[in-house]
């Protein structure tokens, strides 16, 4: 009898362990130059690889950020040719969404890092 309890509590625990959502991974990170930022969505180059990434943005996107952190902007406050970072994950249907955007200076650092 012990065995069979046993047994039962054994297949709880592993379909506990195989059902449960997976965690989320860690977010992604895009520096580079603005291109072209819209209400819907911000485009933005590498200018070492060239690399050039989409990120579409939610309406009333609200998530841009000082260097530090501690000042938020408005989105208008982005313009093309400016450096920034671009926090960003593609949980839905895989498309690239910004979760937060840095504001960064001509040496694509972030505005008063030490």
């Amino acid at each position: 009898m012990k065995h069979a309890l046993f047994a039962v509590a054994a297949i709880a625990l592993a379909a506990t362990f195989t059902l449960s959502p997976r965690p989320a991974l860690a977010a992604n990170v895009f520096y580079g130059i603005t291109v072209h930022v819209s209400t819907t969505s911000i485009k933005v180059q590498d200018p070492k690889t060239k690399q050039t990434l989409s990120f579409e943005l939610v309406p009333k996107f609200d998530r841009v950020f000082s260097a530090d952190g501690k000042t938020t902007y408005q989105m208008r406050k982005v313009k093309p040719g400016q450096y920034v970072g671009v926090i960003y994950d593609q949980k839905l249907l895989g498309v690239r969404h910004a979760d937060k955007i840095y504001l960064l200076d001509n040496a694509n650092q972030r505005i008063g890092a030490q």
